[in-house]
């Protein structure tokens, strides 16, 4: 029930092989042409006239970009001079000047908005927020005022300043953090002054963009002297491109991504093709050589001093599935992580441990105020759950958060009421909302890489796997190992959309339902049973009582 086959979690592109195969004679599409919403923005920014003479582009933070985004400007606007500068001082922007003692100007450097004038100025943001300054000879410059250079001998002044107007259209280019503090220096930023737009890094994928896709890639093999792709490398590339996305519908659109990831192929390669292998071969050494903290938190489980159990069962713990961003690492990460539940009795609270601690962060927390919610209704009580419960991340020593972990959660705390096992060769991720629908979550495929290499290195059963919400399915492109494993039956995936089709996978009971073996029926039963014992005695069992 519910298990995917091998062809879910691997993206499959065999519907756009006419498209691939005519791929050498397509037309080429360029960053501008792949650009759109860019190409749209450019054009109108060129025709406009008045106040609006500014352009706030989101785009990576990189000089390569800038003259990519040049080059667009250019062809958008041809008749015009476009200057990109990658320094700025208050000298470099408005010019400089010395005098004599007779105040007669003696030399003068030309500034960029000399050199621009009547043109157009490329700046990245991140000068504009180290030089402040800057910015406001620039709003006066975008505003049609005049302004003077620099005085670079300030104690001899000149008869006459040399102050001037500029035509100048300026464009900055930087990142949203960036953008975001460009706003705080200019709150009205977007009020006449500048307009916005955004250098987008996917193309959804089918069949009326495929060809377009096809064409961008066929620009950057042509214009970087790329070997020309193969029918099964251009497959592979999509691959490499939709586990780069996280999902198989969306292709990424950055040049130097594939630039990186064509010019390493070249290594694997006779020079004039490059096929299949030699992708391969470019995203196996590219994960060799950043990996070296993934295979460390293996070690530490497959070595015992992490424990991760993926055989037997136990009543109130789980296998949770985390994603780890290291600071200063390029690569995430998967980590599989024990989640247990104990109950005792009390006023019906549910205690995270990781929260108390000060190690939850506020999304994890939500999501356990959802999970106890959703149990709340699901049992329908009308009293407060006479049981309490502490959840916790067990060796977990860095902060936790998100709320991928809640139907994890979820399963080790009815597990521990209803005092039904949980199968420890199955591990779960998905958040949970109070209906009990299983939602989507973030980094899947490093999740299901991890638990498989540790099940592989403990002993591969045949019956182990994850448990992941099918909307997740379209974003995994599982590493081929993965995928042989799951082709061969040694391990599986399970999605579901509600909690009533996870708990069964796991715990091999229904949710709930008529059934007195459900886990809701369970719980209720313990529930009673313990109400029963609870109940004060009456008149004549007290005086038994005192009599013995």
């Amino acid at each position: 029930m519910n298990q995917e086959s091998w062809c879910s979690v691997t993206p499959q592109y065999s519907q756009y092989d006419e498209a691939i195969k005519r791929f050498s004679s397509l037309e080429h599409v360029d960053f501008i042409g792949i650009q759109p919403r860019l190409r749209q923005s450019l054009n109108t920014f060129t025709s406009l006239q008045g106040f609006t003479r500014a352009l706030i582009i989101n785009s990576i933070d990189n000089a390569f970009y800038r003259n990519l985004i040049k080059r667009s400007l250019e062809q958008a606007d041809s008749h015009k001079c476009v200057h990109v500068t990658e320094s700025l001082t208050s000298q470099s922007l408005l010019g400089s000047y010395m005098c004599n003692e007779n105040g007669d100007i003696t030399t003068f450097n030309e500034g960029l908005l000399h050199k621009a004038d009547n043109g157009y100025l490329i700046i990245p943001t991140n000068l504009i927020l180290a030089n402040p300054v800057s910015w406001q000879a620039l709003k006066t410059v975008l505003l049609g005022q005049e302004c003077s250079p620099v005085n670079v001998n300030p104690q001899r002044l000149a008869k006459h300043e040399p102050s001037q107007s500029f035509d100048v259209k300026v464009i900055i280019v930087g990142d949203r953090d960036q953008i975001s503090d460009l706003e705080c220096i200019e709150p009205e930023l977007y009020n006449g002054l500048a307009l916005y737009t955004e250098v987008e890094n996917e193309l959804a994928l089918d069949a009326s963009s495929i060809e377009s896709y096809l064409g961008y890639l066929a620009w950057i093999i042509n214009s970087y002297s790329i070997p020309e792709l193969t029918f099964d490398a251009i497959h592979r590339v999509m691959a490499a491109g939709a586990r780069y996305t996280e999902d198989q519908d969306y292709m990424p659109i950055e040049t130097l991504w594939y630039l990186s990831l064509f010019q390493e192929a070249c290594l694997h390669t006779d020079g004039k093709n490059l096929t299949s292998d030699s992708i391969e071969n470019a995203v196996a050494n590219k994960y060799q050589r950043e990996s070296y903290l993934s295979e460390r938190a293996l070690a530490d489980i497959t070595e015992g001093q992490v424990v991760i159990e993926t055989r037997g069962e136990c009543i109130g713990q789980v296998n949770g599935l985390t994603v780890i961003d290291v600071p200063g690492h390029p690569m995430s990460y998967g980590e599989p992580a024990r989640i247990s539940c104990v109950i005792h009795f009390g006023d019906g609270d549910i205690s995270d441990v990781e929260r108390k601690a000060e190690l939850g962060g506020n999304l994890h927390a939500k999501g356990m105020m959802i999970m106890q919610a959703f149990v709340s209704s699901a049992l329908q009580l009308d009293e407060p759950l006479p049981y309490s419960a502490s959840v916790v991340f067990e060796q977990s020593y860095c902060e936790v958060d998100g709320d991928s972990a809640t139907l994890a959660e979820l399963c080790s705390f009815v597990s521990a009421l209803s005092e039904y096992p949980i199968n420890q060769q199955v591990a779960v991720t998905g958040a949970v909302d109070q209906f009990g629908r299983v939602q989507a979550v973030g980094g899947l495929n490093e999740k299901i890489e991890s638990f498989y290499h540790v099940c592989q290195h403990q002993g591969l059963t045949g019956k182990q796997g994850v448990i992941l919400p099918k909307t997740n399915l379209k974003h995994l492109a599982l590493n081929k190992d993965v995928v042989e494993s799951i082709k061969n039956n040694e391990f599986h995936i399970w999605s579901v959309s509600t909690v009533d089709e996870a708990i069964p996978l796991i715990m091999g009971k229904p949710f709930r339902g008529d059934d007195k073996e459900s886990v809701i029926s369970k719980i209720a039963q313990r529930i009673e049973n313990f109400e029963r014992h609870e109940q004060p005695p009456g008149i004549v069992e007290r005086i038994k009582n005192w009599f013995s």
